[in-house]
Formats: structure tokens, C-alpha cells, sequence
């Protein structure tokens, strides 16, 4: 049989292929030649010597048509249907075809219907040709090596090299009529026009996806494609020219710009199907991505509960549950010799320990903690007595004097921490209400007990309080109340003294000032000023006869004209000698000079502000002040200047709410006291020399010694602070004897004496030593507690100041008084 086969081939190779090229003159080409004959330009066809165009003849039917058509026949009609498919055209494929083969061969090629294209030759175009076989060889396999594909996307180095080959190859073969057959320019044209349709064709079946597979997509950021296709070449990214405008008008204009998102893999956008539009949503609701799925029906046991008479699978079971397995022999040999070795011991028994135990034994000194040199026990409770039996003995019973006594006593001094009681049976014992608490305390006790014996000094405990001086060996210093000046009618809030001491200022909400003579508490003069008296000041300076008084915003320079006539004068005089200038520069406040009934009442100039003033206070040479104003910004503070009349501001930005200011007595500074801060300025050089940190809520009032080392101040957290400017920024020492806020501190000018006055109606006088040696610390002990003023409106001493020469001290309150305390 095998012999029939071979004869038959040998027959088949014999025979005479019928092909359109022999009906014309001459030997049929191999289709490689007929290829490059047809997309060869039109100059090397005419050079070739073409005869013309082809006669015209019947146009193929559709490609379409004629993949539908099925693959039907014999192996014979295929044959004669590949041999046909090589031919010129319709008609010559009727010809070469028998009765039972289909119009136009799987291998028919798509080609528009004109009469250029149709009369032309269809030669196979695939790559995969081999341009060394025989005619008969390559009619009869041509065909089941084609795919019915158009290879118009051959690369031009491959037709080059085609080229060379069948030029080399089918040299002889090239007869009149294959030239005969040579397409017509406009043929291959039409052949152009049909290549380029499938080139961009953007069905389905032409789709070009990207095939780059699993890969970042961030490794083509820097690079024009995205991937590669099935042949290896780039799939281009699409070009994104729309701005941030243009997105705007698609995004106004698209109806459909909601379900339209970009392909990461292809970069091109798609619109989203209701479908899937309805699958997100689903999907951020929390739901399941499939509708039809229940996630509530209700579950089918797989087993049910009857009894089932086959088993569920009858599988045998396998051979190595019956085998040993050597592996696990392996293992049990090493473990074995591992025992013999003496490697692996066995497990000791468990000593079972009884669960209970004395809750007040002892513990054990030969245990692992007890036999520890610095090791403590647990505090023991007490054992319980006959007073805690619920019928303890008559004489345990307290009696009603003892009850009452026992509920007076503090908690911590009670001998008990309850009273015996008796029951008549254990029955009748209610809960016992402290039982929580005791609890509380005891585990407090376990918890807070010390577990380590600390090495302690023995120590006298009155070796450890500081040796102070006896108050008698610090005198002066004022010990008792000796005058009270009476006449205002609501609140005094400052005061202040002249610096020869003989006269006395003070200022009221009762809209006035009086002035008042230190050693009888006569009132000398009561001057108006229409509003609450916030602070008043004596100018220092013993030629200048000026008291400033802070009356809303307003700041009123007064000519009290007490003590030497001279100095009355000389002040009137140096006020009057002033020459305002031509050009006024701007100032942050307004000088203003009285009128004559004003000045028949003492008053000589007025100082406006346009903010509340709370505080005014003289330089010590008596040609400045320094107002503090009650508002927001970097204008809280402003100095004036009595001889030429001009105020500034001297800071720039605010570091918060500012309570009081002090001049230095002996160096350029000025002190501002903030809520939380005291800050040191350098006048001269305009910068910040020192910042000092009270540690206090708020502070209230400020103090300079007269050395100017050292500060006082007070805060309404009733905290009174030593700052030693030399040693640190931090308080040197912070003295708590007040029990509510402070409102006023003091230095004495000779004595070393300072002192405090508080909302609880007590002035606390301290000795404070300060020494020459910068080696030794001041010296601060409190000597005495003067009390006299009267709580009013829940306020005390409102402000104090010491005589300038005597150790006496000046106090105001809310009563109403000035009380002198010598």
C-alpha cells in the first residue's frame, strides 16, 4: 500500500499543473517571482518588458462570501481549488475548477470590484514561502501552507532578500508570457489601495491589544509606547495635547464623561456599559458583584442528619498506611540512641502544691527572695480582735461620749476605723460599708510598698531646718498699726508717698484724690478728676513737685502745692518754659495744658492716650515716666518726656498682654512684666538683655531692689518670686505665706525690707538681705504678718508702699482706708 502512495505522488508530480501562465506562452513563474513582480514599482515592471494590461475578465465574488461558504470537497477539489486560487482571476479559476469546487479558495485574498484589479494575476503574498522549490512542489504545498492572510506588513528587508533569491533562482524561468502577465500601474495601485484597508481596520479582529503582559506599566513613563504586539513591534501611546480647559469643555460637553475612564494598559479611553456601571456601584455599596447571588438563602448541609447505609467515598486505602514508614524509623533510632546517650531525660512529676496557705505566716527564709540581703516582705494585715466580733465584749462597746469624740477625730487620727458593734447573730451583720475602700488601701499598700531597703543617713530633723536669725535680731521693721487715714468713700486702689515722706497720695474709684499728711492723717486736699483712679505716682525728683495720676485715658500731671514754696514754684516754672515747636512731630499721645479753672484746682497738663491707662510710674531722676496702656498690640507701653512734652513707643511687636513696668534704679533698663514672663530691655542699646521665667499662672506686680540685682513679683496664684538677676534666669526663691492672690509688692529704699499685700487682708513683711559678696545668697526671712483691713467685695490690701526713710509701711484696701503700720 505504501508502494500506491508513492506511485501515486511521483504521478501527481508528473502531471502538468493548469495554470492561466500556460494558456499563455511559455513556463509559469514561482509565485516569490510573481509577488515581487507585483510589488515592484512600475518603472522595474515596464523595464521587465510587460505587454500591456491583462485582458479584462469576470470579478471574483467577496472574500467575505467566500469564507462563509465552509470548507466542503474532497481532497482532489482542494487540490484543483489551490490550483485555481493561483490563477489571473474569476475566469481562469472557472476554468482550472471542477464542478464540486467552491467559487474563490480559502486563500482568496479581499479585493475591491473594478475591472484594473480583477483582470490581474492573484499570486500567494505569504512570508513563509520558499522560493528554491519546483512548480509542481510549490502549487501542490503553497496551499496548505496559506493562511488566507494579506502580508501587506512584510518588512522591506525581507522583500529585498526575496528578491535577491529569485532573481538568483528563477532567472531562466522569466518567458514572454510572464510578462505578459505583469500587472499595470493601476492595478497595483488598486493592490495598494486593498493592502492599506486592513491596515487600518479597527474591527474587533484587527484589534491590537497590548501584549507587554505582567510587567509596570512605570517602566514606560520616559518612552513614546506602552508595549509591543505579536510581531514585535511598539504600540504607541495616544497622543494627550488636551489641557486642563479642554478636559473642563469635554467634561461640560460629554454627556457620557462620568462612566468614562483611561486603560492603563493601552491608554486609550473606554466608556463603561450600564453593566458594568451597575457592577461598580454595587461593588462600593458592600454588595456582591454577581445580582442573581443570595447571599441570605438559607445553607444545605452537605451531611445531612439521617443515617446514611454507603459511605461517602469508598476509596481503598493506600499501601503506605500498611508499610512502615522509613523515615519516621530514622527518627525513632536517633531518638532512642539520643535516650541511651543520656541526652534526653524524662520529665520530672509535677509537685502538686496545696491551694491554700496562711495569709499571715511568715514567709519563708530559706526561699529564693527571703534568702536576698536587701529583700523586704509585704506588709501583713492586722490580726482581727474581739472588736471586730460582731458580739464583741461589753467593754469594746464605745459609749455615746466616746462615739461623738470618734466622729470629730480626723481619719488618720482615729484609733479605729470603725465602731464596735453588737449583733444579735451573725445573721443580722449588714455589709459593711468601707469594704472597698479598705480593699483600695490595702492594694494600694502592696503596690506602693518598697521592695528594696534604701540605705538611709540618720539624721537629726531639726538639723535639716535652715538656721534663721530671730526676728528681734532683724529689727526695724514695722510691727503694729499705728494711724488710719479715713475719707474715701469706695475702694483705694494705689498709693503713693512723697520723697521727703511728709505727705501722702492716694487714689479711689470714688472719682477723687486726696492728699494727706503722714503724721496726723489729716486730709490736706481732695482734688476731682471725674473717674475711677487707677494708679497715682510722686515724682521722685526733690525739686519737682508732680504727682501723675491715671484717670481713664487720660493721664493728669498735678501740682499739689504742699511742703516748700520754692519747689511749688520752680515746678510751675519749668512747666510754663516750654516752646512748642513750629512743625509738631506725630506722637502716640497728646499733651494738652489746663484751663484756668483747672489749674486753680491744681492740675497742670494732661496727657492723652484714646486707650485705658493702668499704670504710671516716674524714672527715678524724675523726667520720665512709663505709662502702661490696656490694649492689644505693640502700644501698651509709652515714655514720656516732661521737659520737651514728646512720648514714643519703644517696642515694635507685642509678646503678650503687659501687667506692669519698672525703670531700673541704676542701669539704662526697663522691666515689662507680662502674664507669664518678665522681660529686661536695654533703653540705649534698644535690645533684650534678659528674660526671666516666674513659673507663675499670672503676674500681678513687679519690684526692683534698690541695688537693682534683684526683683520681686507677685502673681494672683498667691506665689511671691525672688529673681537674683546675677544667678539665673529662673526664680532663686519662690515664698508661698499668702493664701489668695497678691495684688501689690514693695521694696524699702533703705531698709532691707520688702513687702507683700493680698486678697486675704494681710501684709507680710520679709527681711531681705542682699550682700556686697557675690558668693552669698540674699538672706530672705518673713518677720511679720500685719492684719488690720476689712474684706470687702471679697478683695483685702489692694496696694502698699514704704516710707522712703522710716520702716514704716502703707497700706490700701477695699474698706476704704489707708492704714500706716510702724
Amino acid at each position: 500500500m505504501a508502494a500506491a502512495i508513492l506511485r501515486r505522488a511521483r504521478s501527481r508530480r508528473r502531471r502538468p499543473f493548469a495554470s492561466p501562465w500556460r494558456a499563455h506562452a511559455g513556463p509559469a513563474p514561482s509565485p516569490t517571482a510573481a509577488r515581487l513582480r507585483v510589488l515592484a514599482p512600475p518603472h522595474r515592471q515596464a523595464g521587465r518588458g510587460g505587454a500591456g494590461p491583462a485582458p479584462p475578465r469576470r470579478p471574483r465574488p467577496q472574500p467575505h462570501a467566500a469564507r462563509a461558504a465552509g470548507s466542503g470537497g474532497a481532497g482532489r477539489d482542494r487540490l484543483g481549488s489551490m490550483a485555481g486560487a493561483r490563477g489571473a482571476g474569476g475566469a481562469a479559476a472557472a476554468t482550472g475548477a471542477r464542478p464540486g469546487q467552491r467559487p474563490g479558495g480559502p486563500e482568496a485574498a479581499p479585493e475591491p470590484e473594478e475591472s484594473s484589479l480583477a483582470g490581474a494575476p492573484a499570486p500567494n503574498l505569504q512570508e513563509g514561502s520558499d522560493s528554491g522549490l519546483s512548480e509542481s512542489e510549490e502549487s501542490v504545498f503553497s496551499g496548505l501552507e496559506d493562511s488566507g492572510s494579506d502580508s501587506s506588513e512584510d518588512d522591506p528587508a525581507e522583500e529585498e532578500e526575496e528578491v535577491s533569491s529569485d532573481e538568483g533562482h528563477g532567472g531562466p524561468e522569466k518567458t514572454a508570457g510572464q510578462q505578459a502577465a505583469t500587472p499595470s500601474p493601476s492595478t497595483e495601485v488598486a493592490r495598494a489601495q486593498g493592502c492599506e484597508e486592513y491596515a487600518v481596520d479597527s474591527s474587533d479582529e484587527e484589534d491590537i491589544r497590548n501584549t507587554v503582559g505582567n510587567v509596570p506599566l512605570e517602566w514606560y513613563d520616559d518612552f513614546p509606547h506602552v508595549g509591543y504586539d505579536l510581531d514585535g513591534r511598539r504600540i504607541y501611546k495616544p497622543l494627550r495635547t488636551r489641557d486642563e480647559l479642554d478636559q473642563f469643555l469635554d467634561k461640560m460637553d460629554n454627556p457620557d464623561y462620568w462612566r468614562t475612564v483611561q486603560d492603563r494598559m493601552t491608554g486609550h479611553d473606554v466608556r463603561l456599559t450600564d453593566e458594568q456601571v451597575a457592577l461598580v456601584r454595587r461593588l462600593q455599596r458592600g454588595q456582591f458583584g454577581d445580582v442573581s447571588f443570595d447571599p441570605y438563602e438559607p445553607a444545605v448541609d452537605f451531611f445531612s442528619g439521617d443515617l446514611m447505609i454507603h459511605p461517602v467515598t469508598n476509596r481503598p486505602a493506600d499501601k503506605r498506611s500498611f508499610i512502615p514508614s522509613l523515615v519516621e524509623k530514622e527518627k525513632v533510632s536517633r531518638m532512642v540512641h539520643a535516650i541511651k546517650m543520656g541526652w534526653i531525660q524524662p520529665r520530672r512529676p509535677r509537685e502538686h502544691s496545696p491551694s491554700f496557705y496562711d495569709l499571715w505566716a511568715q514567709e519563708d527564709p530559706d526561699a529564693v527572695l527571703g534568702r536576698h540581703k536587701m529583700h523586704v516582705p509585704a506588709p501583713k494585715l492586722a490580726l482581727p480582735g474581739h472588736a471586730e466580733s460582731y458580739n464583741p465584749p461589753p467593754e469594746y462597746l464605745p459609749s455615746e461620749e466616746e462615739r461623738l469624740a470618734w466622729e470629730q477625730q480626723e481619719p488618720g487620727e482615729r484609733k479605729l476605723n470603725f465602731l464596735p458593734r453588737k449583733f444579735p447573730s451573725l445573721r443580722a451583720v449588714p455589709a459593711y460599708g468601707r469594704f472597698i475602700q479598705e480593699r483600695f488601701e490595702r492594694c494600694l499598700d502592696l503596690y506602693l510598698c518598697p521592695r528594696q531597703r534604701k540605705m538611709r543617713v540618720n539624721v537629726d530633723p531639726e538639723d535639716l531646718i535652715p538656721k534663721l536669725p530671730q526676728p528681734r535680731d532683724l529689727q526695724p521693721f514695722p510691727t503694729c498699726q499705728a494711724l488710719v487715714y479715713k475719707g474715701h468713700s469706695d475702694l483705694i486702689r494705689c498709693l503713693s508717698v512723697s520723697p521727703e515722706g511728709q505727705w501722702l497720695a492716694s487714689g479711689s474709684d470714688d472719682g477723687s484724690v486726696r492728699l494727706w499728711e503722714v503724721a496726723t492723717a489729716r486730709c490736706m486736699r481732695t482734688v476731682p478728676v471725674g473717674g475711677v483712679v487707677r494708679s497715682i505716682a510722686w515724682n521722685p525728683h526733690p525739686t519737682i513737685c508732680l504727682v501723675a495720676v491715671a484717670v481713664e485715658d487720660w493721664v493728669l500731671l498735678l501740682n499739689p502745692a504742699l511742703g516748700d514754696r520754692l519747689a511749688v514754684g520752680g515746678t510751675d516754672q519749668l512747666l510754663s518754659a516750654f516752646v512748642a515747636p513750629e512743625e509738631p512731630a506725630e506722637q502716640p499721645a497728646h499733651w494738652l495744658e489746663a484751663s484756668e479753672e483747672e489749674r486753680r484746682e491744681g492740675l497742670r497738663l494732661r496727657i492723652c492716650h484714646g486707650k485705658p491707662v493702668t499704670q504710671v510710674i516716674w524714672h527715678g531722676r524724675g523726667d520720665y515716666m512709663a505709662v502702661v496702656l490696656a490694649a492689644a498690640g505693640h502700644t501698651q507701653v509709652l515714655i514720656h518726656q516732661l521737659s520737651r512734652r514728646r512720648s514714643q513707643s519703644p517696642f515694635r511687636r507685642s509678646h503678650g498682654q503687659v501687667q506692669r513696668v519698672a525703670f531700673h534704679p541704676v542701669r539704662p533698663f526697663l522691666l515689662v512684666a507680662s502674664q507669664r514672663s518678665v522681660r529686661v530691655y536695654h533703653l540705649l542699646r534698644q535690645e533684650l538683655t534678659k528674660k526671666l521665667r516666674p513659673n507663675c499662672k499670672w503676674v500681678s506686680s513687679l519690684a526692683v531692689h534698690p541695688a537693682g540685682d534683684n526683683i520681686i513679683c507677685g502673681s494672683y496664684d498667691s506665689k511671691l518670686v525672688w529673681f537674683d538677676l546675677d544667678l539665673s534666669c529662673e526664680p532663686y526663691r519662690v515664698l508661698r505665706y499668702h493664701r489668695k492672690a497678691l495684688r501689690a509688692v514693695a521694696f524699702h529704699t533703705r531698709y532691707p525690707l520688702f513687702a507683700s499685700g493680698s486678697d486675704d487682708g494681710s501684709v507680710i513683711v520679709c527681711h531681705g538681705m542682699v550682700y556686697n559678696d557675690l558668693l552669698q545668697n540674699p538672706l530672705l526671712v518673713p518677720v511679720k504678718v500685719l492684719r488690720g483691713h476689712t474684706l470687702t467685695r471679697d478683695l483685702g490690701v489692694l496696694d502698699v508702699a514704704f516710707h522712703p526713710t522710716q520702716p514704716w509701711i502703707f497700706s490700701s484696701g477695699a474698706d476704704g482706708t489707708v492704714r500706716l503700720f510702724t
